[in-house]
């Protein structure tokens, strides 16, 4: 068992990031088993969950003539147009049905229509609290370490504003998924040595 500063942040393991999603990462079922047996390790064990409205401003199907993964700009910067995915209520915004769910904490993000979110404590204009941070304080959690998808957009936004918030973070690679977006996966990697994120 793992000291009780340390937490586990399962990130997005919804049914919209694994095959047969509307926006699936390769593999990303493939990753549920390790997760849940590493969950027991942890005496806290969070779970984002990407928690959108039907008309939410990421969605490429909400701008005139755009293309899915095509990139717009937002007022809080540039913004990847992403098919419409994890929309509130949808079997695609639920949980694969093989996790566990028997968590400490869910947190839902990206519910404001007007800004994406795709950090575990930040949206994306990194000033909207998720509430997370707040939490993991009152609990005395100072190291937490990341899994689930993707590695190159929730996971590293996530690590990024970890480490930036004071906690040692760690992200376990072989438990999570990326979507490699031109280049994003490296650079995501590189990101979070630069940031000082352990890469496990």
């Amino acid at each position: 068992m793992r000291p009780a500063n340390e937490a586990l942040i399962v990130i997005d393991m919804q049914n919209d990031f694994c095959p047969g999603g509307a926006l699936a990462v390769a593999e990303g079922d493939a990753i549920v088993p390790g997760i849940n047996a590493v969950m027991d390790e942890f005496r806290a064990v969070i779970l984002t969950q990407d928690w959108h409205p039907a008309d939410h401003s990421s969605f490429a199907s909400q701008h005139a003539n755009a293309a899915p993964m095509s990139m717009t700009e937002m007022p809080y910067g540039p913004q990847v147009l992403w098919p419409d995915h994890c929309v509130q209520g949808s079997q695609g915004a639920a949980f694969h049905p093989d996790l566990r769910t028997d968590a400490d904490l869910i947190i839902r993000k990206g519910f404001r229509r007007g800004i994406d979110s795709y950090s575990a404590f930040f949206e994306n204009d990194r000033e909207t609290p998720t509430g997370l941070h707040g939490y993991l304080s009152e609990r005395g959690i100072t190291a937490i370490t990341l899994a689930g998808l993707a590695t190159d957009f929730c996971v590293n936004y996530s690590a990024l504003d970890g480490a930036k918030l004071g906690y040692e973070v760690t992200v376990i690679e072989k438990l999570s998924r990326g979507i490699d977006l031109d280049g994003s996966l490296e650079d995501a990697r590189q990101s979070m040595r630069v940031a000082g994120v352990r890469l496990a």
